[in-house]
């Protein structure tokens, strides 16, 4: 299966972006043809509050009249003392057109593209580096 993308949606997203996902599909053993909605998790497994490591990421596709369109890409980490827990930390919502950010909370639209634009050149980088398992789930 190969995922043929809307690219005109509100962020702009890089065409690397578009290999990546296409690419950690085409190692997934159980591919659902008839989805409508793929989640793909983007783990660092020894990422921890003690020792850092590279915040997980989710990226949700839904599909819309053959094309693959982004519905969210959010970026976690642990926050808070004692028992940490993972939050958002950076959430793109292409459906609303907003991007948040856990200490900045909503950004105008040039923030918005910057911090995107950085984001996903850096998770990319990261992918690159293979530091993530990758799940992929179906609906």
């Amino acid at each position: 299966m190969k995922l043929t993308f809307d690219q005109s949606q509100c962020f702009a997203v890089p065409e690397k972006l578009f290999s990546v996902l296409n690419i950690e599909l085409a190692k997934w053993p159980d591919v659902n043809h008839s989805a409508t909605s793929i989640i793909f998790n983007f783990r660092d497994v020894n990422y921890s509050p003690e020792n850092g490591g590279f915040h997980p990421v989710e990226i949700r596709l839904i599909k819309y009249k053959a094309l693959w369109h982004f519905d969210y890409i959010t970026d976690f980490s642990y926050q808070g003392t004692g028992y940490p827990e993972l939050v958002k930390e950076i959430d793109v919502c292409f459906q609303s057109t907003e991007v948040t950010h856990l200490h900045l909370g909503l950004l105008t639209k040039a923030s918005a593209d910057e911090l995107v634009e950085l984001f996903l050149t850096n998770f990319i980088d990261y992918v690159e580096m293979d530091v993530f398992t990758v799940e992929i789930a179906f609906s």
